[in-house]
């Protein structure tokens, strides 16, 4: 491995709408925020910010409208050295968008639109594969089509590639074409869905991560927001806890955890170092407003590291 990790990000690219209230609306209601932010996201792009600001180079494969919102994201890329020679404009349909809204405590509810990100095809894919074969990791989420999603796990699998896929948002999708990924990493809402099981403590995340086990998953982790991490393998399970913060948005945090874990698997780290700092990394995510304004650099993480003393438990 280089001594710089170099993950690929296949993946969405939204704008995000962020409204502040005291509360969510309820059907038919109208009712006023107490403020708005607009800013970049898309799980893909989000975990690919992460994945750079922990250190990484990182290229991006992504599709985007020929619109306002396009030129923005191309400019927020290249102003945080991503290389988006494989992220395509596309003519007649607009950049994603996620209309986000957000309560005083942090919890969000989001709705996305897809829009370019729809686009992105396996033939993109295989256009890419030059240099996609030099990376150390690729990442996956589910805001692009599940069928690009299966080929690029095939094409990981083929040229010993670790590939990490985040299934979100949740969707039916065939779990047999999924389990040639390395890492699979839902969250509890998303491992509650897809497994079919509740994942309301630890025990559950654990009895749920088994059955996707049974499924022929690689390892499963399980990111439980404020209680931390559930790792799993054939040979068995052990979690990993949070760390204690003042969240005022939560939005972004799994994307975080993803980029992060990303690079300090690339890097050497021990599997369950890794997780620990990950959690750390998505903890400090969301004591800030935003997505990927809100993700630490290197050198803060670190630093904030160090000061907990906080060796993987």
């Amino acid at each position: 491995m280089a001594s710089t990790p170099r993950i690929a990000v296949v993946g969405s690219a939204n704008t995000d709408l962020i409204t502040f209230a005291d509360r969510f609306p309820r059907a038919g209601e109208t009712m006023f925020g107490t403020g708005f932010d607009l800013g970049f996201g898309g799980k893909g792009a989000n975990q690919a910010i992460a994945a750079r600001l922990c250190g990484a180079e990182v290229l991006m494969l992504a599709k985007v409208g020929n619109d306002l919102f396009g030129e923005a994201t191309l400019r927020n890329f290249a102003s945080f050295g991503i290389d988006t020679a494989h992220v395509q404009v596309v003519e007649g349909v607009p950049t994603g968008v996620a209309p986000i809204f957000v309560e005083p405590g942090g919890q969000n509810r989001i709705i996305v639109v897809k829009g370019a990100n729809e686009r992105i095809t396996a033939a993109d894919v295989d256009a890419a594969a030059p240099e996609l074969r030099g990376v150390d990791t690729i990442i996956l989420q589910f805001e692009i089509p599940l069928d690009t999603v299966y080929h690029t796990i095939r094409f990981a699998r083929a040229h010993n590639i670790r590939c990490i896929v985040n299934p979100a948002p949740a969707l039916p999708a065939q779990l047999a074409d999924l389990t040639g990924a390395d890492y699979f990493i839902p969250n509890e809402t998303e491992a509650e869905l897809i497994s079919g099981r509740p994942v309301r403590t630890i025990e559950e995340a654990a009895s749920c991560a088994a059955v996707l086990l049974e499924k022929g998953f690689r390892r499963v982790v399980v990111t439980l927001g404020a209680r931390g991490s559930l790792v799993a393998d054939p040979a068995g399970h052990f979690h990993i806890p949070a760390f204690p913060v003042t969240a005022v948005d939560t939005t972004g945090a799994g994307d975080a955890f993803i980029g992060s874990f990303a690079v300090f698997l690339a890097e050497g780290v021990p599997e369950k170092d890794a997780v620990a700092r990950a959690n750390l990394y998505a903890a400090l995510s969301t004591t800030r407003i935003g997505t990927q304004k809100s993700f630490p650099r290197r050198v803060e993480f670190e630093a904030e590291w160090a000061r907990r003393s906080a060796p993987a438990r």
